[in-house]
């Protein structure tokens, strides 16, 4: 089972849930990263209040 992710803890409006039919392929997304929001972001310390340089978008967290 993934661990919950501070994204959907913080109530991120952008989140958009679990892609991946079945573990360990499971993966959280959203808007700024629909093929995977990184790690630093989803369990570490990072509250991506600024865009990551390599995101390609400007989509950062906003409070659902």
């Amino acid at each position: 089972m993934l661990q919950e992710p501070t994204c959907y803890t913080r109530e991120c409006k952008h989140f958009m849930g679990i892609a991946g039919d079945k573990e360990p392929d499971q993966h959280f997304i959203c808007k700024a990263f629909p093929d995977g929001i990184p790690a630093k972001i989803t369990f570490g310390d990072n509250l991506h209040l600024k865009p990551l340089k390599d995101q390609g978008n400007d989509i950062v967290y906003a409070h659902n």
